[in-house]
């Protein structure tokens, strides 16, 4: 439908729960879902929320969210950045044609002096971006951006999904890091979970999705525990699914993990596949990530000899993930902390057993140990190599397993049951905001129709209009 036909009043059908169907902007200042969870979550949460049959606007900013096709209420607006992690020149320097405006410089500076900007200069430009087409959204949905743009009248309530602390990983890295120096860039980089700290305090309804990360974000953040509502997230259980037309490799286990840091734990997976291999020499390691080219787990390969037991694969496409992980034995989650663990719901909705630890919410997803996954202790090599041993050598555990935890995510973790989750809150958040509907302010941005992956909106805030597993 076109913005001069609501405009005129058209009627529209009532939403899948019966109410008016609403206009959502939703916020990701990454949202590529092959960089991580954050991108993820937009793609399947915004698809869901189109088929319910409400509106969605994905508002991102590079590496550009990716968004199903054939949903007519869900569009893709580009709100570029100047794009200073990218490949092949990350840390890059824009030459002086590029810049727009103040937040480009602003951009710029911080990532001079060794922080991270995008959180911070997302916001700034979304408020702009937001204010000049008051009227046009019901709600805004941001996903952990966290900006102090997002303080203050932004055109419409405000809705906050955090999937878990930043200053988590920020610790993390800290226990990590062996020297000053290392420890001093850790703090530099993380210096805007400073912010997110004072925003968080703020927000008047903040999403998360685990108990876990909502006693997490308690703690750490300092959010009123009665302003936090748990919705969990989950698989995409028609695309993940059993199919035993996918043989299964001797030997295969997969793990996801897209960056090469303590959280993820992949270093204590390497240490665990080398005594693994003392029993099963046919056991191997593929992960769904970037090769690292130094740091610990390139370390830890060269270390126990494992150059040809180990792959890592990237740039691959949905279908060729989910048969990767139908043709592994085992899929395998070893991180110290996970705020959900989509690789854990992904993995147990293919059917493949799956050996996790017991970091962070990774529980409440995977289920009990014996019944639905091998449970291990976060950082215990010798334990993941234990759990590892049994699943390989135990046909049918392996088989009970698989069954029983994809029968744990049809009925707890879908993203249809997320969508109807999300949009209670969105409803109780537009109640609370009590006032009317602020009356519409031109905009050209609704001017053009837009589809997943295309943008005709204006997108900077100086009104400059503008990837992949690779592109990270």
């Amino acid at each position: 439908m076109t913005a001069e036909a609501r405009e005129a009043g058209t009627e529209r059908e009532p939403a899948a729960d019966g109410g008016r169907p609403l206009d959502i902007a939703l916020l990701t200042y990454k949202g590529n879902p092959f960089c991580g969870g954050q991108g993820v979550y937009v793609r399947h949460l915004s698809r869901e929320l189109a088929r319910l049959g409400h509106r969605v606007d994905v508002i991102g900013s590079q590496p550009y969210p990716v968004l199903d096709e054939g949903h007519p209420g869900l569009t893709l607006t580009e709100l570029p950045s100047l794009d200073l992690y990218r490949q092949p020149d990350p840390f890059r320097t824009p030459k002086r044609d590029e810049y727009r405006d103040w937040v480009d410089a602003l951009e710029v500076a911080t990532m001079w002096t060794g922080g991270f900007p995008e959180p911070l200069t997302f916001s700034l430009r979304a408020r702009h971006h937001l204010r000049a087409r008051r009227g046009e959204f019901d709600v805004v949905h941001d996903n952990q951006t966290l900006g102090y743009g997002l303080l203050g009248d932004i055109g419409a309530p405000l809705v906050t999904t955090i999937h878990h602390p930043i200053t988590v990983d920020r610790q993390l890295e800290l226990d990590a890091a062996g020297t000053w120096q290392r420890r001093y860039s850790v703090r530099r980089w993380y210096a805007f979970t400073r912010m997110q700290k004072r925003v968080a305090r703020r927000l008047p309804s903040v999403l998360t999705v685990s108990g876990t990360s909502r006693q997490e974000i308690v703690d750490h953040l300092g959010v009123r525990n009665d302003r936090i509502h748990v919705v969990h997230i989950g698989a995409d259980t028609d695309l993940f699914a059993p199919n035993p037309a996918v043989p299964e490799v001797p030997g295969r286990i997969v793990t996801t993990s897209s960056a090469d840091v303590p959280l993820k734990g992949l270093v204590f997976l390497v240490e665990a596949l080398a005594k693994v291999r003392t029993e099963h020499p046919a056991a191997h390691l593929v992960v769904v990530g970037k090769r690292p080219q130094e740091g610990p787990v390139a370390q830890a390969i060269e270390r126990y000899g494992l150059e040809g037991a180990v792959d890592f694969v990237k740039g691959i496409s949905d279908a060729e993930l989910v048969d990767l992980i139908r043709s592994a034995e085992v899929a395998c989650v070893p991180s110290l902390y996970e705020g959900f663990s989509l690789p854990a719901a992904e993995a147990m909705a293919t059917g493949t057993p799956l050996a996790a630890t017991t970091g962070g919410a990774i529980p409440e997803v995977a289920g009990r140990d014996g019944e639905t996954c091998l449970a291990v202790p976060p950082g215990d090599a010798g334990a993941l190599a234990a759990a590892l041993n049994r699943l390989l050598g135990d046909p049918e555990l392996r088989a009970r397993l698989g069954r029983a935890g994809r029968e744990r995510v049809l009925r707890k973790f879908t993203w249809a049951r997320a969508a109807e989750g999300t949009v209670a809150h969105y409803r109780e958040a537009i109640a609370r905001s009590a006032g009317p509907r602020p009356s519409k302010a031109p905009s050209p941005s609704r001017s053009a129709a837009r589809t997943p992956g295309r943008s005709a909106a204006p997108a900077s805030v100086a009104g400059v209009s503008s990837e992949s597993r690779a592109t990270c």
